[in-house]
């Protein structure tokens, strides 16, 4: 077993476990790597959470089970039923609370010794160096570019750790980013990609069971990084294939001319990381491109009036199958080649789950010469909340 300098030193007799925690962590005492000092050192140790959803998930049991003392957790989204089906620390019950107040129920059930602090505000460069200041490891558990970009350069710029996790379908990543010892995320990734290119979780789905593949790899790591124990994942990107169940590593180097870690750094304080990622000039562009819109509700009254309108749903046939309102189905990549299926000389509105794909689709009719094209605002999903909840929304 490899040893290292642990992030948390001796309390020196400060810190002392109590006759139920010497019990609770037995399996721990009876480990030489941890043993007494390693659980009192887990005591010591404050780590942050970013995130309460699928990766903080299992990330914030397994911390708070093994005795780490104080867990923060930075989260400001409510529980949906679709968070349950990976979000394992919430459940039917807490469906329109807040993350935090399930995610610290939860977690004072499993430990009451663990010190749960919350904050229900969006991580900002506003106030990410302030929070980042008082813990010893940072966890990203985030699903999008312009935080992790964030969390990334508030951690180099605090000289915290950065344990990091990704997840999308059936595929994973993880790593320790720490600027002090080895690369930060920049280095790996020193732009964000074009916004839109990637989709996101709720656009791709993600398999219910790999955040918890991920989120107790990164669980790992922090504790090995407590300890000063093992070898973390320091220089080292590990990715998962949950279809293949195979792991690869690959190696990171250290980019000399990394903006945030490198020799001559560039980025000295926190940025807009919205603009930095593209996110002012997509929306602008967006609002540039924007399409002619039918809601669910007007179109729900053509449809009862009689007028001619024809509702194409460009989604994929997997998702057609699961809700549908009966439109003709041509996925939106097959669209270009199947124009000759749609009446030019009717209305078409074209739905998609919540409206996306349907805005290109309406934007490659225009492109193709339909003059009467609609997008439907909110897509399925609409019509589901608001004219007909026997349509299942997923």
């Amino acid at each position: 077993m490899q040893t290292r300098e642990p992030l948390v030193q001796s309390s020196n007799g400060a810190v002392q476990l109590s006759n139920e925690e010497i019990a609770r962590y037995s399996r721990h005492l009876i480990m030489p790597e941890v043993a007494l000092d390693g659980q009192k050192k887990l005591k010591q140790a404050r780590v942050l959470t970013i995130g309460a959803g699928g990766l903080g998930s299992p990330l914030a049991l397994y911390l708070a089970a093994a005795g780490v003392g104080t867990i923060g957790i930075v989260d400001f989204d409510v529980v949906d039923e679709s968070n349950l089906q990976r979000q394992i620390i919430h459940g039917t019950s807490d469906l329109g609370r807040p993350k935090l107040e399930s995610a610290r129920d939860r977690i004072e059930d499993i430990n009451p010794n663990v010190n749960v602090e919350t904050f229900g505000e969006p991580l900002s460069s506003e106030n990410a160096l302030e929070i980042f200041e008082d813990f010893d490891v940072i966890v990203d558990g985030t699903d999008n570019f312009p935080t992790r970009y964030l969390v990334n350069d508030a951690s180099v710029l605090t000289g915290k750790p950065n344990v990091y996790g990704s997840i999308f379908r059936f595929e994973g990543q993880a790593s320790v980013f720490w600027a002090e010892e080895g690369p930060c995320y920049r280095c790996l990734y020193p732009e964000p990609p074009p916004p839109g290119l990637v989709p996101s979780c709720a656009e791709g789905g993600v398999l219910g069971i790999l955040p918890g593949a991920i989120g107790t790899i990164q669980a790992t790591e922090t504790v090995k990084l407590i300890l000063g124990i093992g070898e973390p994942l320091i220089g080292r990107l590990l990715l998962y294939d949950a279809l293949g169940m195979r792991f690869r590593e690959m190696k990171l180097r250290k980019d000399p001319n990394c903006p945030v870690c490198g020799e001559n750094p560039t980025v000295t304080e926190l940025i807009d990381y919205q603009e930095f990622c593209g996110i002012p000039q997509a929306n602008a562009q967006a609002q540039a491109d924007e399409v002619p819109e039918i809601t669910v509700q007007e179109l729900k009254a053509r449809m009862e009036n009689g007028d001619k309108v024809s509702v194409l749903d460009v989604r994929e046939p997997h998702e057609y199958e699961v809700s549908n309102i009966g439109a003709q189905l041509i996925p939106l990549a097959e669209l270009p080649e199947r124009l000759v299926e749609l009446d030019r000389d009717e209305a078409l509105a074209i739905h998609c789950k919540t409206g996306g794909r349907s805005a290109r689709a309406v934007k490659l009719l225009q492109d193709a010469g339909f003059q009467n094209v609609y997008n439907v605002k909110g897509g399925i999903a609409a019509w589901s909340e608001e004219i007909d909840s026997s349509v299942p929304k997923y």
